[in-house]
């Protein structure tokens, strides 16, 4: 069963190759199809990607002009290989932990009526380049947050679901995950931890206005779809679960 992770990129040269190794390593364990979509960067990010391509194989590459994160995701959506049956994704300048989808297949094998695992991740402020390992010392805190890369989502639920929301910059992975809790899906939060999320000075979720705005403009999608249809109208799960991110407050 084919797996792609999706992984958009733009102007990701120092953090990609890393990014990319960490997926490399899950064969053979999974047969994993890794589509980066180049949105328009500007240094060597693409170039680097095809030297990985020439060497590894089993990497796909599409370049596009700069159109934002959303729509590098939604170009990647719809480029899905027929014989795609689980669709993941990873931001291009974090982690996937060793061995991370073992337990997510466990867990579908375990129950085929299931369309979504949802681990954990470790957000972290530096990764050892050799050991794709935060370094003795570094700063780390687990959370259940807003990821993605934490999910394995079953293909016919990511078609049901279609594109992400284009009106949104940011905060379009909020909007996915709420739609997809909204649908009553049948999920699991798992507590492994599947991604180290890099803290850096070039990350997105850096501009904490923007961060909110986008926060806020999917729980108002969220809350109109569920006026729209009162069959949305139920709890959405926790799946939130940032206790620990007050242990980094001041150093990150």
């Amino acid at each position: 069963m084919t797996t792609t992770v999706i992984m958009p990129a733009y102007n990701r040269e120092r953090y990609v190759g890393e990014a990319l190794r960490s997926l490399l390593r899950q064969r053979p364990a999974i047969d994993l199809d890794i589509l980066v979509i180049d949105d328009g960067s500007t240094d060597g990010t693409a170039g680097l990607v095809r030297r990985l391509q020439a060497e590894a194989g089993g990497i796909r590459l599409i370049c596009q002009a700069n159109a934002g994160v959303t729509a590098a995701r939604n170009v990647g959506l719809a480029n899905l290989l027929p014989e795609t049956r689980f669709v993941s994704f990873l931001d291009s300048d974090d982690i996937s932990t060793e061995g991370r989808f073992a337990p997510d297949f466990a867990l579908f094998a375990a129950d085929p009526a299931l369309d979504m695992v949802y681990s954990r991740m470790m957000l972290v402020d530096g990764i050892d380049p050799q050991t794709l390992l935060p370094p003795d010392g570094a700063v780390c805190a687990t959370v259940r947050g807003i990821s993605l890369g934490t999910g394995v989502y079953r293909r016919e639920l990511v078609d049901a679901m279609g594109p992400f929301d284009t009106r949104l910059t940011i905060g379009e992975d909020l909007d996915f995950l709420l739609r997809i809790f909204e649908r009553r899906t049948k999920h699991v939060l798992a507590d492994h931890v599947s991604v180290l999320y890099r803290r850096h000075d070039a990350n997105m979720t850096g501009d904490t206005l923007a961060l909110r705005r986008g926060v806020m403009q999917a729980m108002l999608l969220s809350a109109l779809r569920r006026k729209k249809d009162p069959s949305l109208l139920q709890a959405i799960p926790p799946f939130l679960d940032i206790a620990e991110l007050e242990k980094m407050r001041g150093v990150m």
